[in-house]
């Protein structure tokens, strides 16, 4: 792992929290351990990035009595280092693990934080959001666009929603560090943070939507689970 350097081009982290229980999925073990394909889901979402060329390193964090983790990724794993600070929420893990790698990055240096349960991403996908959004200084996304028809029943009745302009985030969601660290650490109200992006769009900043693909879905229900092997089977996109 480098040392931290000023840069004037930044570096591209992954950040993987992956302390969640995954109590929707009703299984024996943390969704991010089931099975796909024979393998652990987790290690199918780590190796996106470890077969990416622009990731420098990737950090999964875990909590701190997770007893899988070391069957899954080994910690002489070249190119990733398990941190063992996982909290009792998403962004907190995400906040835990980014003040335990300070002294490894530079404050302009990307970080790229994506969803442990989301193993269909590619590293094709990842360079995607780096070339279109790697320089942004408010950081990007990979979302999708809306397709279907949007229904609301907000007003107490059923109502359609124009999509035009509706997207669906997805993950990695990449900012510069610091700017990162300071929307989590800033955030006023935490229960209002669904998503990385908006802490950081709280700060005024907007972050760039980039398309990505629907082999990226996050796990969640059982159902989730056989759509992911499908995609996993496809060629990469």
């Amino acid at each position: 792992m480098r040392r931290k350097t000023m840069n004037a081009t930044p570096q591209y982290f992954a950040l993987i929290p992956a302390a969640g229980v995954g109590a929707r999925m009703a299984a024996g073990c943390p969704k991010q351990y089931l099975p796909l394909l024979g393998r652990p889901m987790l290690g199918h979402t780590v190796d996106a990035f470890l077969r990416c060329r622009h990731i420098a390193h990737t950090y999964v964090v875990v909590s701190a009595g997770d007893a899988y983790i070391d069957d899954v990724l080994p910690a002489q794993t070249p190119g990733m280092t398990v941190l063992r600070c996982g909290g009792a929420t998403r962004m907190e893990s995400i906040r835990n693990g980014l003040r335990l790698i300070a002294a490894d990055i530079d404050p302009q240096d990307r970080v790229l934080v994506h969803d442990a349960a989301r193993p269909g991403l590619t590293p094709a996908l990842i360079d995607t959001l780096i070339d279109a959004a790697g320089t942004d200084p408010a950081g990007g996304l990979l979302a999708l666009p809306v397709v279907d028809t949007v229904k609301t029943t907000r007003g107490g009745s059923v109502a359609t929603t124009p999509r035009d302009g509706l997207w669906l985030a997805q993950t990695p969601q990449m900012f510069p560090y610091a700017l990162l660290l300071r929307a989590l650490e800033e955030a006023p109200d935490p229960a209002a943070i669904t998503d990385d992006a908006s802490a950081v769009e709280m700060l005024g900043f907007s972050p760039r939507l980039v398309e990505g693909h629907p082999r990226n879905l996050k796990v969640t229900l059982p159902g989730d689970v056989r759509i992911a092997e499908m995609y996993l089977t496809m060629d990469s996109v």
